[in-house]
């Protein structure tokens, strides 16, 4: 049965509405924030740039780029073999010096500031993804600034008040605001595509794959950690009759599950590492990335822990290439600085040893990256169309609108860019 969010009483607004998501806009306070600064480097002679000019020319492995300089000109970057083709008009060299020495996190910060600027942000972060291990510390941080942005990622460590803190910081913008743009089931994590569907039946295709791995009967007992706002929990009580049992560290996830699973015992605002119990089955969509790479032995643990002997866990993930996790891990890019305060992206390689020197087995592992790409495009537009129609609550701002649809867009094109990837994977404990 269809979950639909509409039928259930809208908790309210958080009771602070001015300002709302302030604290994510203004997360950056690294180099180069000065209007001075920027404004001096603008100044600057283009001759003085040429050679940053042709080492990202260099580092185009595929693709074009077409860059407008500030001085006017205009440069042909890359072709060398097929690729997405994307523009840039940099309006201030203060740009790419912010790239240079802050990555990720200094290209936002340009973008805030006004300079540079493209016609489709979608294939410019697309290109980037696709060319991300030839560029190398082309587009990533150096030097004191990245000692400091990876020295203030570690000051948002994932131990237990560490999480809550973190969870906060993006969950806790208000359900009010998530069901503005999200499909009715309120589903916040990458759905699975067919031909015709819409985005609630592509997460109802999703809910069904996990559901699929864990091989549930009636009763049987069932843990989520990371339950969202309850729309797997839901449709496992339903299809499947489960004795279910959800985790979140949210407060207002919390309060919606609650409100849609109609039991408040079911929920749980309670740290994963903290929980007992025993279960037939686990599931858990996209919440290891919030644990943190220092946590993931303690994450493996609960599930070896909780899980029954033979009993199952479906864990959809996203991963990073291994061959730039360290230098991903050695700093904090855009995602981590702004948008998911302590998350980290899994080296696959890294966590499957893991588990399975826990002696759970890594079986059915399947990507489906095209599919994460299409869920961003479509929460885009229906977040340009809450925008437009006025439907978001109050406390806004445009420079929030700007970090949101750029989160967007830089998730899609690391995904269509082929950089990072999400998965599907059983853990069995015991044969499989």
């Amino acid at each position: 049965m269809s979950v639909n969010a509409n039928t259930h009483p809208q908790p309210p607004a958080p009771a602070s509405a001015s300002g709302r998501g302030r604290h994510l806009v203004d997360a950056d306070r690294g180099f180069l924030t000065g209007g001075l600064i920027g404004r001096t480097i603008g100044l600057l002679p283009t001759t003085l740039f040429e050679p940053v000019v042709r080492r990202f020319d260099s580092g185009l492995a595929k693709g074009t780029l077409t860059a407008t300089l500030p001085n006017g000109s205009v440069r042909k970057l890359g072709g060398r073999a097929d690729g997405v083709a994307a523009d840039v008009t940099i309006h201030s060299w203060a740009s790419v010096i912010r790239l240079m020495v802050s990555g990720s996190v200094g290209w936002f910060r340009a973008l805030q500031k006004g300079e540079w600027s493209t016609t489709d942000n979608v294939a410019l972060l697309t290109l980037f993804s696709q060319n991300a291990i030839s560029l190398g510390k082309a587009a990533r941080a150096r030097g004191p600034v990245r000692w400091f942005n990876a020295a203030r990622h570690m000051m948002r460590d994932n131990d237990r008040a560490g999480s809550r803190r973190n969870i906060a910081a993006h969950y806790d913008l208000g359900n009010d605001f998530y069901a503005a743009w999200l499909d009715p089931s309120m589903t916040y994590s990458c759905a699975i595509f067919a031909p015709g569907n819409t985005l609630e039946q592509a997460q109802q295709a999703k809910m069904d794959a996990i559901l699929g791995r864990i091989h549930q009967q009636p009763g049987s007992s069932m843990l989520e950690i990371g339950c969202g706002w309850g729309a797997l929990g839901k449709r496992a009580i339903d299809r499947l009759g489960v004795d279910y049992s959800g985790l979140t560290l949210s407060a207002e996830q919390a309060d919606w599950a609650r409100r849609l699973i109609g039991d408040d015992s079911a929920i749980r605002i309670e740290d994963y590492r903290d929980h007992h119990g025993s279960y037939d089955s686990i599931a858990s969509v996209e919440m290891v990335e919030a644990v943190g790479q220092r946590y993931w032995p303690d994450y493996l643990d609960a599930i070896a822990r909780l899980l029954k002997p033979g009993g199952r866990a479906a864990i959809q993930y996203i991963a990073i290439d291994d061959v730039v996790f360290d230098a991903y891990v050695a700093s904090a890019d855009f995602i981590q600085t702004y948008i998911f305060p302590g998350g980290c992206l899994l080296s696959e390689s890294r966590f499957r040893a893991l588990a399975e020197a826990r002696g759970l087995q890594w079986a059915d592992h399947h990507r489906f990256s095209d599919d994460y790409a299409e869920t961003l495009a479509q929460w885009r537009r229906n977040y340009d169309q809450a925008v437009a129609a006025n439907r978001l609550p109050a406390g806004f701002d445009e420079s929030f609108h700007q970090l949101w649809r750029y989160y967007l867009d830089y998730c899609e094109g690391g995904f269509r860019g082929g950089n990072i990837w999400v998965a599907q994977v059983t853990l069995a404990k015991g044969e499989v």
